[in-house]
């Protein structure tokens, strides 16, 4: 009676509503007024723990990073080197869009970042060299998911921090998935450039690539630190969240000279809200976990699953189809912080390993940021390219074949998740 009152009331709330970490710490208290044993004294605790969590530490340094990088031209020049590599293909400028997104994914972290920094200038210029604006919304709305699946990823840190995997390895593991999804959309669009006749730009010359990958090195350079300081020992994955802000705001201010001395106060403010908002919903969710754990929630669905007799392959198609149904309805942080506490212990018992479990939860999760009703990419580009959210969602739609095709070859394909952080580790 528990477990179906605290679900029933965070699904009712989230369904009128109220905002998600409301609706996380409204249920939990509810729940336990009406039918816990605990005190609300427990809950507060349980709420202010979050502080304790030294893993999270690397949320709000990821978060400032990644706004020093957005504010800055790092952007910028990682399209111009983009473009000096393939924009002399059919549909060059569409292959630029896409890896420069994958570039920007690996040093902002965030999906919705991604699109803003890497949409503002290639939708114009996609549009302005004959494409067509659906065409050139949907390719962005979709390669920005990749800020969620190349390191260094919120998604990841937070996932990390529930399930206690290693980040590092989390991050490292990201990395072959995140390529795949770039090599298969990149020939997505080739052959539709081929089939629909898309223009191309003059070839540059090597020099101006060169130039062009001097000028993006500062910015492309901070997630060889991330990730090379990690597996060199020099210092932990939340340590390295630190060093990423200090680097990005080196860079931004005394390399690039994007940002004044005098702007980085904005700068620190704008990422101080994002940092707010978003460690009030990992609070409430630590809050609604306990809640779940106490009751023995987990437990009880293990139970449930393991009578039906489900094969791992079974569940894992279950698994998708609830991932991608609650990807619908909520962004991918709060995704992960319900429904990691009742599937990991699940998983677990199947033999899951929990990196290839975070990685297929994050894919899924790509997918749900370009799926209405509230796939924030979707507002994002709408907003971007200044088309209503219905021609949004037509243009994106097409692509999602893409994404559902590498979901179900990682989903299937463990090695692919697992390969370079054992290579890594020997």
């Amino acid at each position: 009676m528990t477990a179906l009152f605290l679900l029933a009331a965070l699904f009712v709330l989230l369904f009128i509503g109220v905002p998600v970490a409301v609706s996380l710490g409204l249920a939990s208290i509810l729940t336990m007024l009406l039918f816990g044993d605990q005190s609300l004294l427990s809950s507060a605790q349980k709420f202010f723990h979050t502080m304790q969590v030294y893993p999270l530490l690397a949320v709000p340094f990821f978060i400032l990073a990644g706004v020093f990088m957005t504010t800055g031209g790092v952007a910028r020049r990682m399209i111009d080197f983009a473009n000096a590599l393939v924009g002399h293909f059919r549909g060059g400028l569409a292959m630029a869009a896409l890896l420069a997104s994958a570039f920007f994914a690996a040093v902002s972290g965030s999906a919705p970042a991604t699109v803003v920094a890497v949409g503002s200038v290639m939708i114009g210029g996609m549009v302005a060299s004959g494409y067509s604006k659906k065409f050139a919304a949907g390719v962005i709305c979709n390669s920005g998911t990749l800020g969620i699946l190349i390191p260094p990823s919120l998604v990841m840190v937070v996932y990390g921090a529930i399930t206690e995997t290693s980040i590092g390895r989390l991050f490292i593991a990201g990395i072959l998935p995140g390529i795949i999804l770039t090599l298969v959309m990149m020939v997505t669009i080739i052959v539709i450039a081929r089939r629909q006749d898309m223009p191309r730009q003059e070839r540059v010359s090597f020099r101006t690539v060169v130039r062009t990958f001097r000028e993006a090195l500062w910015g492309l350079m901070l997630v060889v630190i991330i990730l090379g300081g990690i597996y060199a020992g020099i210092f932990t994955p939340t340590e390295a969240a630190a060093v990423s802000a200090v680097y990005a705001f080196f860079i931004a201010v005394f390399v690039y000279k994007d940002i004044t001395l005098k702007h980085v106060p904005e700068v620190l403010i704008e990422a101080s809200r994002v940092t707010v908002m978003l460690m009030f919903i990992i609070a409430n969710a630590f809050m609604f976990a306990f809640l779940l754990t106490t009751e023995q929630i987990p437990q009880l669905a293990s139970e449930v699953l393991v009578n039906m007799g489900l094969p791992v392959w079974g569940f894992l198609l279950l698994l998708n189809v609830l991932l991608l149904m609650a990807g619908n309805f909520m962004e991918p942080t709060s995704v992960v912080l319900i429904l990691t506490p009742i599937v990991f212990p699940i998983a677990m018992d199947m033999g899951i390993d929990p990196v290839h479990l975070g990685i297929l939860m994050i894919v899924n999760m790509q997918i749900g940021l370009v799926t209405p009703p509230v796939g924030l990419n979707l507002f994002v580009t709408a907003a971007i390219a200044k088309m209503s959210l219905d021609e949004t969602i037509k243009a994106s739609f097409p692509w999602l074949i893409v994404l559902l095709a590498v979901l179900m070859l990682i989903t299937y394909v463990p090695w692919i998740s697992l390969v370079v952080p054992e290579l890594a580790l020997e």
